[in-house]
């Protein structure tokens, strides 16, 4: 075979196996090429799911058409696990006090009624910020943060949060684990990185589906991939 078909045909397979590993990366997306998806085989054991929430941004339809052009819309990368919520194929560059920055920070549609960022702690060190933990939309005293387009750029005064722990859960399944809103509930991972965590919200509405959330500092502590079940401890 020809150096440049040799060459060709690796670019392509090496393309193939990181499009299949990221399709399911963490469980947070709906579709999965992995095959035995890991979330869905825990759910059926009436357990609660952990997702990895990766670094991400939440715009406004204002600001999109100013990072991005009048009129624009978001296009869809993939649907996320919780429904009619997605991974755009819009990325920014966000950029933190003394111009420290962290490129290709994936939007996630729909538009809402706010604009924020979400990163885990270690990268709010990277961008030289300290943000306040929060649930998202709550951005009273928010870091100061600039996202950047290849349309312009959007400077929030108050804008980098790091994520609360959280469980998403419809009202029969709060009612099923006797939890109300407004709890504050610890969890227990088990395995070789065993870690209880505190402090965790639900989150509760029925256009939910069960899962938890973690940011990738959390689920890294605990070793965590995503798709392992979370115990609940009373």
């Amino acid at each position: 075979m020809p150096d440049r078909a040799l060459v060709e045909l690796i670019t392509r397979r090496v393309v193939d196996r990181l499009t299949t590993d990221q399709a399911c990366s963490g469980c947070a997306l709906r579709s999965c090429d992995a095959g035995n998806r890991a979330c869905d085989a825990v759910t059926q054991q009436q357990q609660i799911p952990v997702g990895v929430s990766a670094r991400h941004a939440h715009v406004t339809q204002e600001h999109l058409e100013i990072l991005y052009g009048a009129g624009y819309q978001l296009t869809v990368y993939a649907p996320l696990y919780q429904p009619e919520a997605f991974a755009a194929n819009e990325t920014l560059t966000i950029v933190g006090k003394r111009m420290r920055a962290i490129e290709a920070v994936r939007i996630l549609g729909p538009v809402r009624d706010y604009s924020q960022v979400e990163v885990a702690q270690t990268e709010a060190i990277r961008l030289g910020l300290s943000p306040p933990i929060r649930d998202s939309g709550d951005l009273a005293g928010a870091e100061p943060i600039t996202l950047i387009g290849p349309a312009g750029s959007v400077y929030l005064e108050e804008g980098a949060i790091c994520a609360a722990r959280h469980i998403h859960m419809t009202p029969s399944n709060a009612d099923a684990l006797n939890i109300r809103e407004g709890d504050l509930l610890k969890v227990h991972f088990s395995g070789e990185r065993a870690l209880t965590l505190e402090n965790v919200r639900p989150k509760i509405s029925e256009g939910y589906v069960l899962q938890m959330h973690l940011d990738t500092d959390d689920s890294n502590a605990a070793g965590l991939k995503g798709g392992e079940p979370v115990e609940i401890m009373r």
